[in-house]
């Protein structure tokens, strides 16, 4: 099969030098790893101190999940066209760039006066981030020989997946022992220490094209991701049928095709080639990551409720019951690339895959009220292994289809597929959860008062909530609410894991057929147009 692979005779490379050296590669994969912490942190740290906020700014619930869910529309619209950019300016100037306004951004929302100083202040560190998040990854595989490659990506690929869990416990511990605008110093120091070793650690690198920047293209597809993204986002509060939720639908897969359709047109000269996606390696990688990404945002939006409702933990006690998944997935992370090099991308991305589904079905089959924490701690550690061994491969095999002078582009698109599953995942199981408990509790409300049955129906938190105004049903509302969100737990967890089953027999047929990362030579071929270097994957 012939990907149609654009001559790369119109690109050149400019910048850098020899080679770096060991040291200097070590100092590099920090220095990209800390910038990369300080992104994902900001994504999830907000949301333990939704409350807080709320009552310091007068604001309703609607505002305060705008000040949260801005930052990831803002990031995930603007990584291709930013990651793009950085390819042409330079990818150590953009990164410098995006770390100074993240970090401006970040003090700007510790000490905003206003939900609207916030929110402005979230779009500002949401743009910022677009430029910083793919130029991270861009400078390994840019900078990094083939034989370090893998590892490097593996060091990413685990900070990318674990970092926004450790930036919850990080923030909750803030909020705990301090004031929710602390939330805000870490971002800020790592964001400094990054700074620093950047200016003095990090080469720089850009490619020179004879193709004028694909401007309509870059809009087109931040018209669509804005679009779509919004539906996922809002959809779950505000309606799937409400007006703004279709129209935005509709917006988004409406822009989502002109895009392709422009591309094609564009064809060597495209913002992103959309013919590379005839490639197992780029379409395996990117619907593995979708789904991936997308089942462990819902596996958090289970999760926390389980910890705090039905375990009655706080939310600090909570991320740290977290913890083992997160640093499971970023120990194996590390692995992988061995175990590719050892038995194969496929087949590594097959036994992850495999592993995960497996911690999903051994929660929906164990999990119970009485049993606790005890009763998911295998099935969450078998996930974390498995998300690490798929994420790692997946993400070489999407950066290793596209051209060194596309780099910026390859990374975004890693990244944005990451935010898609995200948003999906996060509606779609948060969904399947709420419609199981209300399912559950409909049979269990007897003898309830009306008004406390209606609250009840709404959450298990509201359940917890009103149970005191019941008198002598209290105890028996809340076991019914407890045991009424397990029963939905069961059907995410089992809807989930036929998700994960479908990709796993997908993975096991159509993904990459190469066994480690391209071969010098193979890249060589490769940079000059050779397509059928890579056409196997």
């Amino acid at each position: 099969m012939s990907t149609n692979q654009p001559p790369q005779a119109a690109t050149a490379p400019a910048g850098s030098g020899d080679t770096p050296d060991a040291r200097q590669l070590r100092a590099i994969l920090i220095t990209v790893s800390i910038a990369l912490m300080a992104v994902i942190a900001s994504v999830s740290g907000l949301n333990v101190a939704q409350t807080h906020m709320a009552v310091e700014f007068g604001a309703s619930q609607t505002t305060v999940l705008w000040i949260i869910n801005i930052y990831t529309l803002a990031l995930a619209a603007l990584l291709l066209p930013l990651g793009a950019i950085g390819d042409r300016l330079g990818r150590k100037p953009m990164l410098v760039t995006g770390l100074i306004v993240f970090g401006a951004a970040s003090v700007v929302a510790g000490l905003a006066p206003s939900a609207g100083v916030m929110i402005a202040a979230r779009v500002a560190a949401g743009i910022s981030a677009a430029m910083i998040m793919p130029i991270t990854l861009a400078v390994i595989t840019s900078t990094f020989p083939e034989e370090e490659r893998g590892k490097a990506i593996g060091v990413w690929t685990g900070v990318a997946g674990g970092g926004g869990i450790l930036g919850m416990f990080l923030s909750a511990l803030l909020v705990d022992v301090a004031d929710w605008r602390w939330l805000f110093v870490l971002p800020v120091v790592l964001v400094v220490i990054a700074l620093a070793m950047t200016l003095n650690s990090v080469p720089n690198s850009r490619e020179r094209s004879t193709h004028s920047f694909d401007t309509i293209g870059a809009l087109v597809s931040t018209i669509a991701v804005i679009g779509l993204i919004f539906v996922l986002q809002e959809g779950p509060e505000r309606g799937w049928t409400a007006p703004i939720t279709l129209i935005s639908l509709a917006v988004g897969v409406i822009a989502a095709i002109t895009f392709v359709a422009w591309e094609l047109h564009r064809r060597d000269a495209s913002l992103l080639d959309v013919r590379l996606f005839r490639e197992r390696g780029l379409a395996s990688g990117s619907i593995t990551l979708l789904v991936v990404f997308g089942v462990q945002a819902g596996i958090a939006v289970v999760l926390f409720p389980f910890f705090q409702a039905v375990l009655g933990w706080s939310g600090l006690l909570s991320t740290v019951a977290m913890m083992p998944m997160a640093v499971m997935m970023m120990m194996t992370s590390g692995l992988a690339p061995k175990m590719a090099a050892k038995i194969g991308a496929r087949s590594t991305m097959t036994v992850g895959v495999t592993l995960a589904t497996l911690g999903l079905a051994l929660m929906a089959l164990f999990v119970s009220v009485d049993d606790g924490y005890l009763s998911i701690l295998a099935g969450m550690l078998a996930m974390g292994i498995g998300m690490g061994l798929s994420m790692t491969p997946s993400t070489e095999a999407i950066t290793s289809s596209l051209p060194r002078a596309k780099q910026g582009v390859a990374s975004a698109l890693n990244d944005v597929t990451r935010e898609f599953g995200t948003a999906l995942g996060v509606a779609m199981l948060g969904a399947l959860l709420a419609n199981g408990y209300r399912s559950a509790m409909d049979s269990k409300l007897d003898g309830i008062p009306t008004g406390a049955a209606d609250t009840a129906r709404e959450g298990i938190a509201n359940a917890i909530e009103v149970a005191p105004k019941t008198g002598s049903h209290a105890q028996d509302l809340i076991h019914a609410a407890q045991q009424s969100f397990v029963d939905g737990w069961q059907q995410a967890m089992w809807i989930g894991a036929a998700v994960m089953s479908v990709l796993l027999v997908y993975v096991a047929l159509r993904g990459p057929k190469h066994t480690a990362l391209l071969q010098p030579d193979d890249e060589a071929a490769r940079e000059t147009g050779a397509a059928e270097n890579v056409a196997a994957r």
